[in-house]
């Protein structure tokens, strides 16, 4: 079975700005836990001849300080038909390879899929999402000082689930209570966009 996907993405976590996790997942987070979302918004796609564009998969997790110790704790919103709902799960489950099934051996719980409407807004430099009462963020991309052409600052080299190249973003607010982890957002980067194909 053959699938892509491609989609912008949006992150908040606990830690103060900027996340150490996204420079190196076994350097340890600023606390003792690192809780964070990350929100995958699919503008195109297929899995399996099901076309997934237009969905959002959003991940909430609590993790130790340092990610690869494993025992993450996971919980799953999903915006997508049943049919889609089900093709998603597969390919972020890591079932369909790609790489999501890196990240498979770290979770140690998993707190259930949930289907749910969630609101994703990206304007310039802010990206906001919205997911019932259970988890509202912004962030926003800061442009250093002196860069004359606008442009917030980046970080290339990084493993990371979504991608290598990120821009760097703080939350302007940032409230999450679901699959009973609850933070408060300080941190989190975007990416114009990912691509993930198996």
């Amino acid at each position: 079975m053959s699938w892509n996907i491609a989609g912008t993405y949006i992150e908040t976590c606990s830690c103060e700005f900027f996340c150490p996790c996204n420079f190196n997942l076994a350097h340890g987070a600023d606390y003792d836990r690192c809780r964070v979302v990350l929100v995958f918004n699919i503008t195109a796609g297929a899995v399996d001849g099901v076309n997934v564009g237009g969905t959002v998969v959003a991940l909430v997790a609590e993790t130790p300080k340092v990610m690869t110790d494993g025992n993450w704790r996971v919980g799953v919103f999903v915006d997508a038909t049943d049919e889609q709902a089900d093709k998603l799960q597969g390919v972020f489950g890591g079932q369909l390879g790609g790489p999501m099934a890196a990240l498979g051996p770290l979770i140690g719980e998993h707190l259930g899929v949930e289907r749910a409407s969630v609101e994703v807004v990206e304007d310039g430099l802010r990206h906001s999402v919205r997911i019932g009462d259970a988890v509202d963020f912004e962030i926003e991309n800061p442009v250093p000082f002196g860069v004359e052409t606008g442009k917030p600052a980046r970080v290339v080299g990084m493993f990371h689930p979504a991608g290598s190249e990120f821009e760097v973003a703080e939350a302007t607010r940032a409230d999450i209570d679901a699959f009973g982890i609850a933070f408060e957002g300080k941190s989190g980067i975007s990416a114009a966009e990912f691509s993930w194909a198996a």
